[in-house]
């Protein structure tokens, strides 16, 4: 019997197999309780082209400012800023495709927000 944790690792390691044989780019992304992170990670998986993450004191102060969700990096409006700041790092180093790899995690609340942020944003997957 697999625990949660144990279940969002092997549903990560099926996204990861398919989307290793694209060949491109994977924007990654992990979310904590408190925070949520991105990445673009090179096609083959050795160099981080960009990050963005809640942990940021840029964005920490951006976020303090929101009022009723001071300094919360885990609510969607915090994870549709880390998809816009991502997506922009991202065109910067020179990569506007990527695959989206959620991580095993569902494809829902803060993930959703984030992928949806970076798709208007101008990155496309």
């Amino acid at each position: 019997m697999l625990n949660k944790k144990d279940q969002r690792a092997r549903r990560s390691r099926q996204t990861r197999l398919r989307i290793a044989t694209q060949r491109t780019a994977r924007l990654t992304v992990h979310r904590s309780n408190l925070h949520i992170y991105a990445s673009v990670v090179s096609d083959d998986g050795l160099r981080v082209l960009a990050s963005a993450s809640t942990v940021e004191a840029e964005v920490r102060k951006s976020l303090a400012g929101d009022g009723k969700s001071a300094g919360k990096g885990a609510n969607v409006a915090a994870a549709a800023m880390i998809g816009k700041r991502i997506a922009e790092r991202a065109k910067a180093a020179g990569v506007d495709r990527v695959a989206f790899d959620r991580g095993g995690f569902a494809y829902h609340g803060r993930v959703k927000a984030l992928a949806e942020a970076a798709r208007e944003a101008g990155l496309q997957f």
